[in-house]
C-alpha cells in the first residue's frame, strides 16, 4: 500500500514563502500523477497544483503566479512552493496520487499577521 509522507506545513506572515514536500513511499509512474490539494475551514477541497501523467503542470486560477510544483522522480518526491503568500492561502493541504489514489495525512499552511 502506497503511503504518502508530507511535511513543510507552518504559520507564516502575508507576503511570506513555504515549501512543502510529499515522498511516496512507492510510485509506479514515477511523480507523473501527483499533486497538491487544499481544505480551509467550511470550504470544499480542491486542487491546487498536479503534476499530470503528461507532464504538465496545472494550477489553480488562485495560485498561478506564486506556486510552483516540482518533482525528483530518484527520491519519489514533489514540492509545492509557496510565494506571496496570502490569507486566503490558509488550509490543509494535501498531497495527492493518481494511482492508485492515495491521500496524504495533511499539513496545515496558516497565513496570519
Amino acid at each position: 500500500q502506497v503511503q504518502l509522507v508530507e511535511s513543510g506545513g507552518g504559520l507564516v506572515q502575508p507576503g511570506g514563502s513555504l515549501r512543502l514536500s510529499c515522498t511516496a513511499s512507492e510510485i509506479r509512474f514515477g511523480i507523473y500523477g501527483m499533486g497538491w490539494y487544499r481544505q480551509a475551514p467550511g470550504k470544499q477541497r480542491e486542487l491546487v497544483a498536479i503534476i499530470t501523467r503528461g507532464g504538465s503542470r496545472n494550477y489553480a486560477d488562485s495560485v498561478k503566479g506564486r506556486f510552483t510544483i516540482s518533482g525528483d522522480n530518484a527520491k519519489n518526491t514533489v514540492y509545492l512552493q509557496m510565494n506571496n503568500l496570502k490569507t486566503e492561502d490558509t488550509a490543509v493541504y494535501y498531497c495527492y496520487l493518481t494511482s492508485p489514489t492515495t491521500w496524504g495525512q495533511g499539513t496545515q499552511v496558516t497565513v496570519s499577521s
